[in-house]
């Protein structure tokens, strides 16, 4: 039986947290032999991050995360900061197991994880440009109208969203006042109503995006529309695999992965919506010198 499989739950609760709180010491003591990711896929929630993420653990190149860490993402640079870099190389496999790993399959191997909070989390830009400056970010860019209500949907089958959809984006401004400032003011601070409830302000995706195309050149940033990965994921797929680095491989399937498809949304919400995202629309496309074909 391996340790995935007991950390999975095939033994007892309590035995599995002692494993996994073992295995995370070890992670620790061993960080300075785990290089830092070579990727990062930093957004949009609800834009096909778990998907990518799965295809992409799916290259006989691509090392999950460490076993103690059954997940796509460590949450190091937002809501795990305090933890420290020690911490964060924990997720990661060692150099040692990297090289077996290239000889055994003849290649380089890119390690990195997906975090949708981080594109738009405030100060995660700069503290990865502090960290990992060489590194690669991949960026999924679902038109904001659809992603907003998908993204309600997830908190309401969470239990989260008392609110119905209308009402949530009304008390949006007021739910989440103050709480940007904070996160700036305060590195420890994580705000749950930032994550939670940001149906709208998430859709904005320049402002979000500005503080990583001021750190990092362009060259290390690519952009795809969720659209077109989910219509095209095997042709997306190779060309994120071209970006990282790594050589091509072909899937057996492209499942769709956490889907929370956005029927239902009333039409004068939706017409809303859609007038008030078109300048921040306008301004992405003109910023990217992309063409999104959004509602």
């Amino acid at each position: 039986m391996s340790v995935k499989d007991l950390i999975k739950g095939a033994a007892p609760r309590g035995a599995r947290e002692q494993l996994r709180e073992l295995l995370v010491r070890y992670g620790e003591r061993t960080s300075d032999r785990r290089p830092l990711p070579d990727f990062l896929v930093i957004g949009t929630k609800r834009g096909g991050t778990t998907s990518l993420w799965r295809y992409l653990i799916q290259h006989p190149l691509v090392p999950r995360l460490f076993p103690a860490w059954n997940t796509k993402t460590s949450h190091y640079f937002e809501e795990n900061w305090h933890r420290g870099e020690a911490w964060y190389r924990s997720h990661f496999p060692t150099r040692r197991q990297r090289d077996a790993l290239e000889r055994r399959h003849g290649g380089p191997s890119k390690v990195g994880e997906a975090a949708p909070l981080y594109m738009f989390h405030p100060p995660t830009a700069g503290r990865v440009a502090e960290l990992m400056p060489d590194a690669r970010m991949i960026v999924l860019l679902r038109d904001p109208v659809e992603r907003a209500y998908s993204h309600w949907k997830e908190r309401r089958g969470e239990g989260v969203e008392p609110l119905d959809f209308a009402d949530a984006l009304a008390a949006e401004q007021e739910r989440t006042a103050g709480e940007r400032d904070r996160l700036l003011a305060d590195p420890s601070y994580f705000s749950r109503p930032y994550d939670w409830y940001t149906y709208r302000a998430r859709g904005r995706y320049l402002e979000h995006l500005e503080p990583w195309l001021d750190r990092f050149d362009r060259s290390q940033l690519l952009f795809v529309a969720s659209e077109t990965f989910y219509r095209e994921p095997a042709a997306t797929y190779a060309r994120v695999l071209e970006f990282i680095g790594l050589p091509a491989y072909e899937l057996p399937a492209y499942d769709v992965f956490n889907d929370r498809p956005s029927r239902g949304m009333d039409d004068a919400v939706r017409g809303e919506l859609a007038a008030y995202f078109r300048p921040y629309n306008a301004a992405l496309a003109d910023r990217l010198g992309m063409t999104f074909d959004w509602s």
